[in-house]
């Protein structure tokens, strides 16, 4: 048999019941061969899990400590697809989604990304923790050539992944991957009308406490190897961020005319996130990114 049409990567990181909505969503992708492979670092009670209700998974066991690159590129050095889509263990994907995307890689001999939508819709912290993460990639978006994808709906072409395994493996997220591209001259394309759903419920403290890993990984990392009065001017100037990410995050849905009601509700939350991220960078800053890469979900 001949590799299949795409492999699906998709890290699991957040227990069986977000990965049963995404495996079987992925079951009625039946236009498209696909090899689905999950990274898993939640435990063997999960493997097994998925082992007897989805026996055509390829699941790989990862270290608890394993971040969401690294598992996606464990994922990477076994997919055996012509292209590689890339998922998250609470995204749901809608019928016709594989075929759109391979479509769209071929059409363009691009990297080619699509947009993410809300799919939890019934309680105000989700709203909010997903208006604060992702007002950049609802729709409608700019179709065509782009400087930026996002991570968790994206197709590459399973030789690009290859070519770029120094950058995959270097356990950073897939904006490094995306600037490596661009400078080489691998083209970006977006097609906002392939849109995902974030099917993601948490509470006030589980999202205070991710969006400050993220913000400490992503500052960490950011002034890895500098000085530390280039640590500290960058840290001093964290403080700043609060008002900043909420006034974007506000103009873009305003600007987008979609959320408005939801927003309005949901801005004491946002201010609070946009508040944990802007602490978390100063952290990151200061402090190093310690182990907040690996606690990311």
């Amino acid at each position: 048999m001949g590799a299949p049409e795409l492999s699906v990567v998709i890290p699991s990181v957040n227990g069986l019941a977000d990965l049963r909505g995404c495996l079987d969503a992925l079951e009625a992708q039946r236009d498209v061969d696909l090899e689905v492979i999950v990274a898993d670092r939640c435990g063997e009670s999960l493997r097994a899990a998925v082992a007897q209700r989805y026996p055509h998974v390829r699941i790989l066991e990862a270290p608890r400590n394993a971040s969401i690159p690294q598992l996606r590129a464990l994922a990477f050095r076994a997919a055996g697809g012509e292209a590689v889509a890339v998922i998250e263990d609470h995204v749901i994907v809608p019928a016709g989604w594989a075929r759109a995307l391979c479509d769209a890689r071929r059409q363009t001999a691009a990297v080619v990304g699509g947009s993410v939508d809300n799919a939890a819709t019934e309680r105000l912290v989700d709203w909010a923790a997903f208006l604060c993460e992702y007002s950049h990639c609802i729709p409608p978006m700019t179709a065509g050539p782009a400087t930026w994808l996002t991570g968790n709906n994206v197709i590459y072409p399973r030789d690009v992944l290859e070519r770029y395994r120094a950058v995959t493996e270097a356990g950073e997220w897939e904006n490094h991957l995306h600037d490596a591209l661009r400078r080489d001259g691998i083209p970006l394309v977006c097609r906002p009308e392939i849109c995902v759903g974030h099917k993601k419920h948490y509470t006030v403290r589980e999202y205070l406490s991710q969006r400050f890993l993220y913000a400490r990984s992503y500052a960490g990392a950011r002034v890895r190897g500098a000085s530390m009065a280039r640590r500290l001017s960058f840290a001093v100037a964290s403080l700043g961020l609060p008002p900043l990410l909420l006034t974007r995050t506000v103009a873009r849905l305003l600007r987008k005319k979609r959320y408005r009601a939801e927003l309005v509700r949901a801005l004491p939350l946002i201010a609070l996130f946009v508040g944990s991220w802007s602490l978390g960078e100063l952290v990151g800053y200061s402090r190093g990114p310690a182990d907040s890469l690996a606690r990311v979900c």
